[in-house]
């Protein structure tokens, strides 16, 4: 697995909509990040066995595995990926109680503020004390 150094600033975005993933993309990678896109919960996983973000922004209703199934499987990874957090951006129902389900650390519902999103990748991707 490609490990980060503390200054880089990763961010998975795991989205089956193509222009939703692409704003998003764009956005942050405008504000100096690098970011990867998975279509799916499977595309995400694979990501993750070569490259650790430090966030991941999880849609939750996606074809061949959803973001449900993604976040069990990501809970079971070694070498770090179980414990990146992830922000849930759905148009679920009730999309923060889905998120509490996965141990999100937030959730936002579609259709969202940009700002906002740009505004919680910040929060979570803060580097952190120097080891």
């Amino acid at each position: 697995m490609q490990r980060r150094s503390p200054d880089e600033r990763r961010v998975l975005i795991v989205e089956d909509e193509d222009t939703i993933g692409e704003v998003v993309a764009d956005a942050l990678m405008l504000e100096g990040y690098q970011v990867r896109r998975a279509r799916n919960g499977h595309e995400a996983l694979e990501m993750l066995r070569e490259w650790l973000p430090q966030l991941i922004l999880l849609d939750l209703m996606m074809p061949v595995m959803d973001g449900w199934a993604f976040r069990a499987a990501q809970c079971q990874l070694k070498g770090g990926a179980a414990d990146v957090p992830v922000i849930v951006l759905s148009g679920a129902r009730e999309v923060r109680a889905r998120a509490d389900e996965l141990g999100a650390v937030e959730a936002m519902s579609k259709p969202f503020e940009l700002d906002h999103v740009i505004e919680a990748v910040g929060r979570w991707t803060q580097p952190g004390p120097p080891i």
